[in-house]
């Protein structure tokens, strides 16, 4: 990002002046977002030095049985309760922008309570209607899958009311409170309970493992929550509260829609391997796909840092700066992640050793599925841009065709190549929705949503 100019000694010209201005160039929006993007990116890496550190440690602890069983019931907690908030976590960053450019106060303090309470209560009726399915398929069900599978419905209401509370930080622009509990906390508290249940001797088998990691989800989530409202009670002056329940979900749905076919492409992959191939297989895609969640990392940064300003800038009616907006983000979404693809593969064998030897058998999986990472990378968060700006049925249909796509392509492709079949179907999928959401941009907004090209004006 930076070219040393070797003819100068002066260091306030070096590459280090030169790359600090970048970051802080531009306008002051942009140069906040890239801060607020870096502070998320941070704490997304320290997460995945965490997670990745976790996984090495069950993969060992456990064992390759035990680990698939985690995997598949943890990618299922992963995916039901990102869509079981209805696309509050998501909406918040729209609503809560527009309550505060057109005053409406009581609006506002209504949906910062009730949109908690709201999550909380229908994600617990539909674990337990969930925990009443498990216990119906038990027959069907592999004996050491059926614990592991309860405590994966009693970690779902944490689950979905974190993240309605990460949603609420991120729209005040409190990165730190809105992600640490859930990325830092909750890894941190994985790590010390199940090394304490081995330092005492139990057997650290999948149901062990869930038990840890659903105590981690509501201990984090439960700090979160003191932490919010003490934050909130300084920033929103008190007063009456009105709860637009039918307003706030006319808004999330379409977005839910999205966000859920976002989930069901980005989990296919893993729960439809499950069905094919060996639990010590599925491990060792599952760690390929860690591995390489650095790059996934970036473009959430810059998705969870722009999509509130998207909507403000919009219900402004400030079109320039928030096209200006738009193409700094994309600009800082593909090339840091084209760069930490090129170093992730460089360094991929090494990194899957980490989890044990046999994983190192799933390093050329890596070059598959990095190909469509980085092809999403190149159009940036233009899906939040859709949402914020009232394009979410369009976004869910693009999605919705890639997920189907994927589906077809991962039953077709996994029972005859496995873990490659799996990150050819997903790559494809993401290429295919690349290309659908530049088209739909260009037409709906007549933007030019690439990392490289010049704009329409």
């Amino acid at each position: 990002m930076a070219v040393m100019d070797t003819q100068s000694a002066s260091a306030s010209s070096g590459p280090l002046a030169r790359l600090r201005s970048m970051l802080a160039g531009g306008s002051h929006e942009a140069s906040l977002t890239r801060r607020l993007a870096g502070t998320i990116f941070v704490i997304r890496v320290a997460s995945a030095a965490l997670a990745y550190l976790s996984q090495i440690l069950l993969a060992r602890w456990m064992g390759g049985s035990d680990y698939g069983v985690y995997v598949y019931v943890w990618t299922w907690v992963l995916l039901l309760g990102s869509m079981m908030d209805f696309g509050i976590a998501a909406s918040a960053q729209k609503i809560i922008p527009e309550y505060r450019t057109r005053g409406e106060h009581a609006l506002l303090r209504g949906f910062l309570a009730g949109s908690r309470w709201m999550t909380f209560a229908v994600s617990t009726a539909i674990a337990l209607l969930l925990a009443g399915l498990v216990k119906l398929a038990s027959p069907l069900l592999q004996p050491n899958e059926i614990t592991p599978l309860y405590l994966g419905c009693a970690t779902l209401s944490a689950f979905v009311v974190a993240n309605t509370q990460d949603g609420i930080a991120r729209s005040h622009d409190w990165m730190r409170l809105g992600l640490m509990p859930q990325f830092i906390v909750r890894q941190a508290l994985i790590i010390g309970i199940t090394a304490g249940l081995l330092a005492l001797g139990l057997d650290l088998g999948a149901s062990a493992a869930m038990a840890a990691s659903a105590a981690a989800v509501w201990i984090a989530m439960l700090g979160q929550m003191v932490a919010l409202n003490r934050r909130l009670k300084g920033h929103i002056t008190p007063g009456a509260s009105c709860y637009d329940f039918r307003g706030w979900l006319a808004v999330s749905l379409p977005i839910l829609l999205v966000e859920s076919f976002y989930l069901l492409l980005s989990y296919t992959d893993v729960l439809v391997l499950q069905q094919f191939r060996s639990s010590e297989e599925v491990g060792v895609y599952f760690a390929v796909i860690k591995t390489l969640a650095l790059v996934s990392f970036i473009h959430y940064a810059m998705s969870a840092t722009t999509a509130h300003r998207f909507a403000e800038y919009n219900a402004l009616g400030d079109k320039d700066r928030l096209s200006a907006y738009v193409a700094d983000a994309i600009h800082w979404t593909f090339w840091p992640s084209l760069a930490a693809t090129i170093v992730l593969l460089a360094l991929g064998k090494p990194l899957l050793w980490l989890f044990g030897a046999q994983f190192v058998g799933g390093y050329d999986i890596m070059f598959v599925a990095a190909i469509g990472l980085v092809v999403r990378a190149a159009i940036g968060p233009v899906e939040r841009l859709l949402n914020m700006l009232g394009h979410q049925r369009i976004c869910a249909l693009a999605y919705a065709l890639a997920f189907v796509m994927n589906l077809v392509l991962c039953v077709a492709l996994i029972p005859r190549f496995g873990g490659h079949g799996a990150a050819a179907a997903t790559s494809i999928s993401l290429t295919f929705e690349t290309v659908l959401l530049f088209w739909i941009v260009r037409r709906r907004l007549g933007l030019h949503v690439l990392a490289f090209g010049k704009r329409r004006d």
